[in-house]
């Protein structure tokens, strides 16, 4: 048994151990892709590891002339996701297609965050299509039209979403941030990109992966 001296030490040890225990700061384990190497998630430099290997290859073969695609997807939305767009997209999800839309800008909205240009394709002077020229763009469809990109690469939902807006955020960096802004109405414009189908009267919202516009009338 412990003599009278030999208590006061040990309470006094113990002590010493639990506060130190309280000052320490637990901290998270990184997420890692496919429960793989232990290396932190990154899905910025994820794109940019693939984006000129792979992503940008793969739409230049995959796309579609706009007009074509859009008529396709309307009347038949399998035969148009089998040609132009990802047949190994999760079932429940929407097809999402790879486009080349030409036009010329009939309109233009450059005073939000999430410009855009409304495009005509046909030469009606009418707009068939709206093109996301950002800083902030919506949806995933870059990320979505690829067939060697599956959810279940990912570890979770999380990481899958934040992949797809890392799409979006090199689409900006890369290419659409040199874009001229001014007078956008009236010049013509080159598209490779990928676009859902939206519902009702909106405009097809394409999402550009390469963009060039042309000089003012």
């Amino acid at each position: 048994m412990f003599n009278t001296l030999t208590r006061p030490i040990l309470v006094a040890l113990l002590l010493a151990a639990i506060g130190s225990l309280t000052a320490c700061k637990i901290l998270p384990t990184p997420s890692t892709e496919n429960g793989g190497t232990g290396s932190a998630f990154d899905p910025d430099k994820m794109v940019e590891d693939i984006w000129a290997a792979k992503v940008i290859p793969y739409l230049q073969q995959k796309a579609g002339p706009f007009a074509e695609v859009h008529a396709l997807a309307k009347t038949d939305p399998a035969a148009a996701g089998a040609k132009y767009g990802n047949p190994k997209k999760q079932a429940n999800s929407p097809w999402t297609f790879a486009v080349r839309l030409m036009g010329k800008v009939v309109a233009a909205n450059t005073q939000s965050r999430a410009a855009t240009m409304d495009i005509d394709a046909d030469g009606d002077g009418k707009a068939d299509a709206r093109v996301q020229i950002g800083p902030a763009m919506r949806g995933t469809a870059l990320r979505d039209s690829l067939d060697f990109i599956q959810f279940n690469d990912f570890t979770n939902q999380i990481d899958f979403a934040q992949f797809g807006k890392a799409f979006n955020a090199y689409a900006d960096r890369a290419v659409l941030s040199k874009l001229p802004r001014e007078a956008l109405e009236g010049r013509s414009v080159e598209v490779l990109g990928a676009y859902t189908p939206g519902s009702g009267q909106d405009l097809p919202l394409v999402t550009p992966a390469e963009a060039e516009i042309g000089p003012k009338p």
